[in-house]
């Protein structure tokens, strides 16, 4: 009997837990029914009716502007390196890392005694051709009064000879032997006489260009000793040293480095629809941001020709105040033009001009508010702008968002654009 108990107990449990999961369901089926035939149903078709919402500008004509940035480091107005013309070995070393020093300063002296050896030598020499060009022309000189004298003496010795033949008074070989005499001291005369050129004899003159060429040899072992000085090409800071007094350097090898960083530029690169309308003359104000700053400049160079490698142009712009010189080469500048592209004109939003099949379409509102696609041609483009050069009008409303939604003849509910909103912000 006990035992029944229990299984009727069991029994009657169960059947109050089915009872509810029997209530479960129902009330789970219940609010189906009241979705589908209640609020649902009245739900679906509002949305389906429900027009899209666009974003819409008016057209009107205005200036076309492009926002061009330029970016890059600064260089100072030098930075030259400063290597010996001559081998040898450094004598003096004048400057330190660091130094500010002016055009014309020496900074390193090179060992000259072996060169002044030479200086010396050559000088002699060439005093010594100066000499003999000296000799060569008194000697000159006395050789041809000698032969000129000679000459007038023998011409007249046979002219007499030759009045006194004419009256029987000599004979023909005293008059021959005579004549003799006086052509061989023409003879001698003139090879003095054509050896003169431009007022100067030939041999003078061989003596002369000896001397010179001497002269020469000196003054270009002078101008190799002043060479063995190494001096400021022009004013600046010591940037670079490694030079040590004893050491052997060869020609050639870059022992210090001259900064002048009296004016900065800042060089830059950017591509080629930007290069294209930038001139030399503009003025920008440039950001360095390590100094916290902006400086006045002018743009004083555009490349003419682009970068095989990179691609790019190189664009220049001179920083007008620098008085200080606390701008340092390689610090990081921007700055920010805008130029004008064309007075005057009509552009929309680029996200505005569809591209389907090579033609480009923009979607506007017709005078009902319905959409309407025309096909358009464009011109000018920038960063954010398409200049439209046909297709569209004055006054007409473009639409510029959700396009993929609209159908030809659509109604939409559309907001304009306000004066600054970039294109999709509302929409």
């Amino acid at each position: 009997m006990r035992h029944q108990g229990k299984i009727a107990e069991r029994i009657k449990g169960m059947n109050k837990r089915q009872g509810l999961i029997v209530l479960a369901l129902g009330a789970v089926f219940a609010l189906a029914l009241y979705m589908y035939f209640g609020h649902g149903r009245d739900e679906q078709p509002r949305s389906v009716m429900q027009k899209p919402l666009v974003q819409v500008m008016e057209l009107s004509r205005r200036d076309m502007m492009r926002h061009v940035v330029l970016s890059g480091q600064t260089v100072a107005a030098a930075d030259i390196a400063l290597a010996p013309k001559y081998s040898g070995r450094i004598a003096e070393v004048r400057v330190e890392l660091g130094d500010r020093v002016e055009a014309g300063e020496i900074l390193l002296v090179q060992d000259t005694a072996d060169l002044d050896i030479s200086i010396l030598e050559q000088q002699a020499q060439a005093g010594a051709a100066r000499a003999d060009a000296h000799e060569a022309e008194a000697t000159y000189e006395a050789n041809y009064l000698k032969a000129r004298t000679n000459y007038e003496l023998e011409k007249s010795k046979y002219e007499r000879n030759e009045y006194l033949f004419s009256i029987g008074a000599i004979s023909q070989d005293t008059l021959d032997s005579v004549r003799q005499e006086f052509m061989a001291s023409q003879a001698a005369f003139e090879i003095l006489e054509n050896q003169v050129e431009d007022g100067i004899p030939a041999s003078v003159q061989s003596k002369r260009y000896g001397a010179e060429k001497a002269e020469r040899g000196a003054q270009s072992l002078l101008q190799q000793r002043e060479d063995m000085y190494l001096r400021a090409p022009r004013a600046g800071i010591i940037g670079y040293r490694k030079a040590e007094v004893g050491e052997l350097v060869t020609a050639g090898t870059k022992l210090l480095s001259l900064v002048d960083n009296s004016h900065t530029n800042v060089d830059c690169t950017l591509s080629e629809s930007d290069a294209a309308i930038l001139e030399p003359g503009m003025e920008v104000q440039v950001t360095i941001d390590a100094l916290g700053r902006d400086y006045p400049g002018r743009i004083t160079y555009v490349s003419p020709a682009m970068d095989a490698g990179s691609k790019t142009y190189q664009v220049r712009v001179e920083l007008q105040e620098d008085k200080t010189g606390e701008i340092k080469a390689g610090l990081f500048a921007h700055t920010a033009l805008d130029i004008l592209q064309r007075p005057q004109t009509l552009f929309v939003p680029k996200g505005a001009v569809l591209s389907r099949s090579g033609r480009q379409t923009v979607w506007v509102l017709d005078e009902e508010g319905r959409a309407e696609e025309r096909e358009v041609r464009i011109g000018l483009m920038n960063d954010e702008m398409q200049e439209i050069l046909s297709g569209l009008s004055e006054g007409d409303v473009v639409i510029i968002t959700n396009q993929d939604r609209l159908r030809e003849g659509m109604e939409v509910e559309a907001v304009y654009q306000e004066e600054g909103q970039e294109a999709g912000e509302g929409a």
